[in-house]
């Protein structure tokens, strides 16, 4: 958790490192909730058919969470200010192929950061 002040602009943040899947896809659902309010990312996040947005709504939490907790911040009007996902390592596994050969499976992860900021009224 870190938090960051910037010309009276304060925010909580929360990441989740090394979390099994592709950036692209994390991505996807990312760049729909970027700039909504708490309370309408989570019900879009509920809602959504996508495996990234079990993560995605843990690290939400968490940084309201770090808002509410180290801040002092309302969780009612708080909007998410920053949702950026960053690619991880690659696991590495590798399959037999005929003849000897090997085939190598790449595993990607990703690592997800989610920033809160009171909405300007």
């Amino acid at each position: 958790m870190a938090t960051t002040t910037s010309n009276t602009t304060t925010k909580a943040l929360a990441h989740a490192r090394y979390v099994r899947g592709s950036v692209s896809k994390v991505r996807r659902v990312l760049d729909q909730i970027r700039g909504r309010s708490y309370r309408d990312a989570l019900i879009m996040l509920e809602f959504m058919p996508y495996r990234s947005t079990g993560p995605i709504t843990k690290v939400l939490r968490s940084a309201v969470a770090n808002a509410e907790h180290n801040l002092g911040m309302d969780p009612s009007n708080l909007v998410i200010s920053v949702a950026s996902a960053d690619m991880g390592p690659s696991m590495k596994r590798f399959r037999p192929r005929a003849q000897g050969r090997a085939f190598a499976i790449k595993k990607p992860t990703c690592h997800i950061s989610i920033g809160v900021a009171p909405q300007d009224a």
